[in-house]
């Protein structure tokens, strides 16, 4: 596991002369069934071309992520199986091509593109319509796209998208201000790791949930306690209020467990639930006079841009727990299964 940090990278760098791509087809992860990690595959699938206003990118690197899991898998949270159907699919995938995010090089610009050039290096979100295990995908030029922080290799960059997009998402419906009280639950994930340096950046006193082997970890990323999960219970009963902001990235601390540990006003940001605590969010918000918040705020190209420039500026740095080649995907899915990644498994795509 590596931490990335502000300096100039030595990775090698591929592609960044503006070229024509010749081949008509592409490398691609896919999946025919739900099932364990054994069901991704590598194909040959026609390579996408980019219409009116969008990006062609050459992927470089992505991550396999827990939302990859679960859709592989369908091991959605509890009460969503028969709600994201339409979404995720019932008894086959409707999505074929994980991979939520990607760095990589521009390989083609559509018409009425201006905002970028064959040859930049970008950083890509493309969320719930995936796609980005594979050597090519798409994006609206004025979507969910930034120009790659310059400072990190399309690996490192690559381990920033996803937790950086939601953590930014998250802590930006909220007001942290120095001296603000912040817990992360699951603070050495891919989310948490980033809601730990970006609630730090902004002056929290940030306590992080992880287990003991991870503590050294979470405090070089901003946080100043730790709580070792696997020995002490963070929720106790007895525990006394004392946060502003709760980070609940790992799915075990619903309101009911943990409401008595905020301060009056103070917020529960949701990044994982289950059905039960999606239906109640509003009702349990009204009535205790917290804030529950399950959905987060929207990102555009500016808040790419934005998560970019801290990455650039070293406020956020990636953690990589492994970087693993396209042709070992399947032992990605299958770490990512077993629940214990630090940061992102970086997937070298080219």
């Amino acid at each position: 596991m590596s931490i990335g940090s502000h300096h100039q990278t030595t990775h090698p760098r591929h592609g960044g002369e503006p070229r024509a791509e010749s081949s008509t087809v592409m490398r691609a992860a896919r999946i025919e069934r739900f099932g364990g990690p054994e069901v991704v595959r590598l194909v040959e699938l026609p390579r996408p071309e980019p219409g009116p206003g969008e990006l062609l990118v050459r992927v470089r690197a992505s991550t396999v992520s827990v939302a990859d899991e679960r859709m592989r898998s369908r091991r959605l949270p509890r009460g969503f199986s028969l709600l994201v159907a339409p979404t995720v699919g019932l008894f086959r995938p409707k999505v074929r091509v994980l991979g939520m995010d990607a760095a990589g090089v521009v390989a083609a610009v559509g018409s009425g593109v201006g905002r970028f050039a064959v040859g930049d290096e970008v950083i890509v979100m493309r969320g719930s319509r995936m796609g980005c295990h594979a050597e090519f995908v798409t994006i609206a030029a004025d979507g969910q796209v930034a120009r790659k922080p310059a400072n990190l290799s399309f690996e490192e960059a690559a381990a920033i998208v996803f937790g950086g997009h939601t953590a930014l998402r998250y802590l930006d419906r909220v007001e942290i201000v120095p001296g603000s009280e912040v817990l992360v639950n699951g603070a050495s994930g891919a989310v948490g790791s980033a809601a730990v340096q970006l609630a730090a950046a902004r002056g929290a006193r940030v306590t992080a949930v992880t287990s003991g082997r991870n503590a050294e970890l979470v405090r070089s990323l901003g946080a100043e306690r730790v709580i070792d999960y696997t020995q002490q219970d963070f929720a106790a009963p007895g525990e006394a209020a004392r946060y502003d902001v709760i980070v609940e990235c790992v799915g075990n601390a619903p309101f009911e467990r943990v409401a008595h540990l905020l301060r009056p006003g103070g917020t529960l940001l949701l990044v994982i639930l289950d059905l039960h605590g999606l239906v109640w969010a509003k009702r349990q918000s009204r009535r205790s006079g917290l804030v529950v918040d399950h959905e987060g705020g929207r990102m555009d190209a500016a808040g790419m841009e934005r998560l970019a420039a801290l990455a650039e500026a070293g406020v956020l740095r990636p953690v990589v727990d492994r970087v693993v080649g396209f042709d070992g995907i399947v032992d990605a899915h299958r770490h990512v299964d077993g629940g214990h990644k630090r940061g992102s498994v970086v997937l070298r795509v080219g």
